[in-house]
């Protein structure tokens, strides 16, 4: 599984070593404050707005050709110096980056006297990257407003008073104390009160959560109106919340494999195009005899029409705005790999418990026998089971609370393990529990009883018979882990994906696992898996359709998770094996998450798409106005731009995608 997991991760990790584009904004630690949108940047826009305006201003009023001169001097210095020590550190690596090919077609506008139009195209160069940055920004914004989550202070226990001390000096087993209101500065474990809380900012859920004694909560989330006093159970550095943070950031090292190609292709390109232009400016002199000034002058906005700008961005611009709208949702990619090969899918592998189910058993069903009614029923049985930790006495408890129904205090209470409890309600003996128990008891269960429980355990449910030393049989109850309401309707959604087969996986009995694949539409059930069974599965799944998902709740499936294409953890906040075994983590506990980052993948896929056909479309378009009908070089600058703003707001479109129901 480790050998896996790293073969997996080595794919994606190679970028450091990757040139990156002027036209990709270089990736800034999300806890740094000052963004790409620097005031340095726009100080040198405006700088270059006024040489290149004063320029033709004072050519217009007839200046001295030095005053004009100074002017464009001031334009091209401060419109070059940014494409000229970025061109500079491309060269020295060997390498050539647009801004290599911007700053030597304004250059050689200068040679040929049109200095103007050259300082028109820096000023629109230096323009278009300030404009890339500041709506880049946008997507990366979207993200770092997750470190202003976290509070600067706490109010913490300590000595017997309550003291207001750095989230930073909080230790774990530390008490916390959470006002109403407040912001949660750290992972921890409520011990005192209850509270609604907002985990939006975590988990993505819309509706605030009900918190109380024992329940975790999370650093990032809001407290409603209750009071809490919260144990820590993670120093503020390894909290889920500075966790996400670490994670989002590397993603945006982990470059797609699209992105990564158009980084490899910028370099070849670049280069091919120094070649054309150089023989563009060579060849027409010496074979038709056509004026060196004039050629020289097309090749420049040749150089220009040639640059690949939009097309290099074209791919980060989308990952990145993408990354950023599911990181809002609570949904964390590992990197821009996985959530382009999610759009690729073509099968979906699900774990059963805790996924397709709740992993919670619920009471389905309340059969009283003879006098008995539904109230007695699940009084008597309800007050054995209070005294049991077991996940069917939890069910059958958490039914009497829902049904409203003050419980007897038994004594003399016994658990029978693997059987079922006993114990003195009111003097009388009851029992609760199996087939088993009551045999062992030497009571024979009535045929119509035995009926139910043989019906009940075919459709996959638990059974429980009780059993009253006086009144006689009670009744049945049957528990099962049920189906989430949405799930048939999120694999019906998949399908609709392009998903073309969805399978079960899990360690349950093969008539349970059935029984929820009849209810929720799952196209193959694989039951009885020992977790590196699931393992085995995912590969011959990989062999047989290609690219695979595994989706579970990353403890017992990791193993699969790790193998799997891509592997995805559901609900796993706090969840330390999730975190880092997944390769795409929904925080919420939510069925509805994975096929809406499915849909954002193909919606990516599709921008990326169109990102670079719009590109080429405008290269081509610009070359044949070169070529063919002798384009200006402010007109081919302004596509060049134009083309490159455009792709950056068609990627800004998938921070607004809206969720579907």
């Amino acid at each position: 599984m480790i050998h896996t997991l790293e073969t997996k991760h080595e794919v994606i990790s190679t970028t450091s070593s990757e040139v990156v584009s002027c036209c990709e904004p270089k990736r800034v630690p999300l806890h740094e404050e000052q963004g790409f949108f620097a005031k340095r940047e726009v100080i040198m826009v405006i700088l270059t707005a006024l040489g290149l305006g004063g320029s033709i201003v004072l050519g217009w009023v007839g200046a001295s050709p030095t005053l004009v001169g100074i002017a464009l001097l001031v334009a091209y210095v401060n419109g070059g110096y940014m494409g000229l020590v970025e061109g500079w550190a491309s060269l020295r690596k060997r390498q050539i980056n647009v801004d290599v090919l911007m700053i030597l077609a304004a250059f050689g506008a200068a040679l040929v006297n049109q200095a103007q139009e050259g300082a028109l195209l820096l000023f629109l160069f230096l323009l278009s990257n300030v404009l890339q940055h500041y709506a880049m920004e946008r997507s990366r914004n979207a993200i770092r407003a997750l470190m202003k989550l976290r509070p600067n202070e706490a109010s913490v226990r300590r000595d017997g008073e309550i003291v207001v001390a750095p989230v930073e000096s909080l230790q774990i087993g530390e008490i916390v104390v959470i006002r109403p209101g407040e912001r949660l500065p750290v992972d921890g474990e409520v011990i005192e009160g209850m509270s609604a809380v907002d985990q939006a900012s975590i988990t993505g859920e819309s509706m605030p959560v009900t918190k109380g004694l024992g329940d975790t909560v999370f650093a990032g989330t809001v407290n409603g109106a209750g009071g809490l006093e919260v144990r820590t159970t993670r120093t503020v550095s390894d909290t889920t919340l500075a966790r996400i943070i670490k994670m989002v950031e590397e993603a945006q090292d982990q470059r797609a494999p699209t992105q990564r190609f158009m980084a490899a292709f910028e370099q070849t390109y670049a280069k091919i195009v120094i070649l054309v232009v150089a023989l563009y400016i060579i060849l027409p002199p010496l074979v038709l005899g056509v004026a060196f000034s004039g050629n020289f002058y097309r090749a420049m906005v040749l150089l220009t029409a040639l640059s690949p700008c939009a097309l290099i961005i074209s791919t980060p611009a989308a990952i990145l705005a993408a990354i950023a709208h599911a990181a809002r949702r609570g949904v964390l990619f590992k990197g821009g790999a996985y959530l382009e090969m999610m759009a690729t899918l073509k099968v979906v592998a699900f774990d059963k418990t805790g996924t397709i189910t709740a992993g919670r058993p619920v009471v389905t069903d309340v059969v009283p026998f003879g006098e008995t009614d539904r109230h007695s029923l699940l009084a008597l049985t309800a007050a054995l089971e209070a005294r049991s930790e077991h996940p069917i006495a939890l069910a059958i408890l958490t039914q009497a609370k829902i049904d409203g129904i003050t419980l007897p205090e038994p004594t003399a209470f016994e658990a029978i393990l693997g059987r079922g409890v006993s114990g003195l309600i009111d003097g009388v003996l009851v029992r609760v529990g199996t087939m088993r128990l009551m045999a062992e008891s030497r009571l024979t269960v009535p045929p119509e009883i035995a009926a139910l429980r043989e019906r009940f355990e075919a459709a996959g449910k638990t059974v429980v018979i009780a059993h009253h030393e006086k009144a006689g049989w009670l009744g049945v109850i049957a528990v099962a882990d049920e189906p989430r309401p949405n799930a048939k309707a999120v694999i019906a959604r998949l399908r609709r994906e392009g998903i073309k087969r969805i399978v079960m996986l899990t360690g349950d009995n093969a008539r349970a696992a059935a029984e929820i694949a009849t209810q929720v539409g799952v196209d193959d059930v694989r039951a009885d898996l020992l977790p590196g069974e699931k393992l085995t599965i995912i590969r011959e799944l990989q062999g047989q359709y290609g690219k695979v998902a595994m989706i579970g709740d990353g403890v017992n499936d990791a193993p699969a998770l790790a193998a799997a294409t891509i592997g995805m953890a559901m609900g796993a906040a706090g969840t330390d094996v999730a975190l880092e075994t997944a390769d795409v983590v929904l925080m919420a506990d939510d069925l509805n998450g994975i096929a809406d980052v499915i849909a954002l993948s193909h919606r990516t896929r599709r921008v990326m798409i169109q990102n670079i056909s719009f590109a080429l479309g405008v290269i081509v378009v610009l070359v044949i106005g070169t070529l063919g009908f002798n384009l200006p070089l402010p007109l081919g600058v302004i596509g060049h731009e134009g083309s490159t703003l455009i792709v950056v707001l068609n990627s800004l479109k998938l921070l607004s995608i809206r969720r579907q129901s």
